[in-house]
């Protein structure tokens, strides 16, 4: 099976979770990708506390469909090998500290001399110009320093940091749309540097939020509710649990009161209209929570949804992975390891022509399993591939691996 990106071959200098859960889209999309990891392999591999066939569940949940080459670049043979692999690749994505790449020998230059075709991606915490720029940053550092955790919780606690690490994962969204733009034009153009900022990422997440406090300021915590929209909330229920609603327009909101039993507020000159219910907020959430509480959680979401109010039972996250939207419609996915183990992990969402992936293979690798047929495959003979082996310049089995 192959996929939209069969054909493109990517260099995966990355580690931990933005790089990586980049070059995983491009492996879903049918890309190769060839994971250049150091001796000791991605850090990631060794995250505690799940650990299966030796590397840590992180590692494997974006990693899936990579060949691993384990290479020591800061050796001359090492440095060559990979040199020799990027002439061969259309995107080098990496994610060192800004200027650590060059320090290896491998500057713009040089790869624009091996490989003038080459899309050279970097991501960083905070851009590779600036006075920030050899800040370290990991995901919680640019959600705080983005602001993001600044509106994450409620309007009276403590910044809270999102749930989910969209300071790594949006780097790597905006770092695969930099690349797929880059191989649109790279023919016309030469080499292309895509540059890709973590902080960047997440100030462009706030989107309207960021329009509205350097317009008039005062954007506060979100809590459970929306800056804009009074009835776009969570809501207890009798026993305990929440519920979700965005009744955004007059017909959702008509009929929310309907399956409410509260029509009542129908009436009401201060709920008339969404600005009405704004200027009212507190009072209008107020009167939907005394009718909330009435039931049960997920027989008041089944009315709801009875009704065509957007609305949804606050669920778990367990909750959700079980759950037949999710599990229905193939949103996990299967990962075999090199040891032979599985794990579900989150699969590709995106879905072309009616399949999702393909991806080249549902397998993690272990760390450098690729690296004699990658070598093979650009030249190298037996007796080079062993002496390398040998000098420690690169990591790997003697005589194994199949390219895939």
């Amino acid at each position: 099976m192959t996929g939209p990106l069969d054909g493109v071959r990517v260099a995966d200098l990355t580690t931990f979770l933005a790089g990586p859960f980049a070059t995983q889209i491009f492996a879903d999309l049918g890309a190769e990708v060839i994971k250049v990891e150091p001796p000791t392999g991605d850090s990631s591999r060794h995250i505690p506390p799940h650990m299966v066939d030796g590397d840590s569940l992180y590692f494997h949940a974006v990693n899936r469909g990579k060949q691993s080459i384990a290479v020591d670049i800061k050796e001359p043979a090492g440095r060559e090998l990979v040199l020799d692999l990027l002439e061969t690749c259309d995107i080098l994505i990496e994610n060192y500290r800004p200027g650590q790449l060059a320090r290896f020998g491998l500057d713009r230059e040089t790869l624009a001399a091996r490989n003038p075709a080459l899309v050279v991606c970097s991501i960083s915490g905070f851009g590779v110009e600036g006075p920030d720029r050899d800040r370290p940053a990991y995901d919680i550092v640019v959600q705080a320093a983005s602001g993001v955790m600044g509106v994450t919780g409620e309007v009276d606690g403590r910044p809270v940091r999102l749930g989910v690490p969209l300071g790594d994962m949006g780097a790597g969204l905006y770092a695969v749309i930099g690349c797929l733009a880059a191989l649109s034009r790279r023919e016309r153009t030469g080499p292309t540097q895509v540059d890709v900022s973590m902080l960047d990422a997440q100030i462009a997440f706030l989107g309207y939020l960021a329009a509205y406090e350097l317009h008039a300021g005062g954007v506060l915590p979100q809590g459970r509710g929306h800056q804009s929209i009074a009835t776009y909330h969570t809501f207890a229920c009798s026993d305990g649990r929440d519920v979700a609603i965005a009744a955004n327009t007059q017909p959702m909101w008509e009929r929310l009161c309907h399956a409410l039993d509260c029509a009542h507020l129908l009436d009401d000159p201060r709920f008339a209209t969404n600005a009405a219910r704004l200027d009212h907020r507190d009072l209008v959430r107020e009167e939907l929570g005394r009718h909330f509480a009435k039931a049960p959680g997920a027989e008041t979401a089944a009315r709801l949804r009875a009704a065509d109010v957007p609305s949804s039972l606050v669920r778990t996250i367990g909750e959700a992975l079980t759950h037949p939207d999710v599990v229905g419609h193939g949103a996990l996915t299967e990962v075999t390891t090199a040891g032979g183990a599985t794990v579900t992990v989150p699969g590709n969402p995106v879905v072309v022509d009616g399949v999702r992936g393909p991806g080249r293979r549902a397998t993690s690798p272990s760390l450098g399993e690729d690296t004699v047929a990658v070598a093979t495959r650009l030249g190298r003979s037996d007796d080079d591939i062993r002496a390398m082996l040998e000098a420690g310049a690169v990591v790997g089995r003697p005589g194994g691996g199949e390219t895939r």
